[in-house]
């Protein structure tokens, strides 16, 4: 599917399994931060949507503005952070490549780079909507 392309209605047929859409105040300024610092690609991206993809997964941003009728919308404090309690794994992301340029991009690294019990390297990055982002991979050795 060309996602540059691709028309609303033929997106939103094509969609299965489990899908993830952020709600966020500037689309165009949160796919430079997700492409700043972990090389996602966006798509179609306007002030009120964006389609982004890691690999061959897909998901969205849609602005407040879009929500302006879906009862979510009340739902979202006024005040960051927003994205309290969730966090998007990335898991074939470098997570000390990932910290570095979350710092450089002016967002918040929560967790420097860190070996964890659980086999994996991690670094938890805030973004500006207060998402947290969480870089990781399989730990050497």
């Amino acid at each position: 599917m060309d996602y540059e392309t691709v028309d609303a209605d033929s997106f939103g047929r094509s969609l299965r399994g489990i899908g993830l859409n952020l709600l966020v105040r500037d689309v165009p300024a949160e796919c430079a931060f997700l492409e700043t610092v972990f090389g996602l690609k966006s798509y179609q991206v306007t002030a009120d949507f964006a389609i982004v993809t890691y690999g061959d997964q897909v998901f969205q941003l849609h602005s407040d503005g879009t929500y302006h009728s879906n009862p979510l919308l009340g739902l979202v404090p006024e005040t960051p952070p927003r994205g309290g309690g969730i966090e998007i794994r990335r898991y074939d992301t470098d997570p000390d490549d990932a910290a570095e340029l979350a710092k450089s991009a002016g967002a918040v690294v929560l967790q420097e780079p860190t070996d964890k019990p659980h086999g994996l390297r991690e670094t938890y990055i805030l973004c500006e909507n207060g998402y947290a982002w969480v870089a990781s991979r399989p730990k050497d050795g």
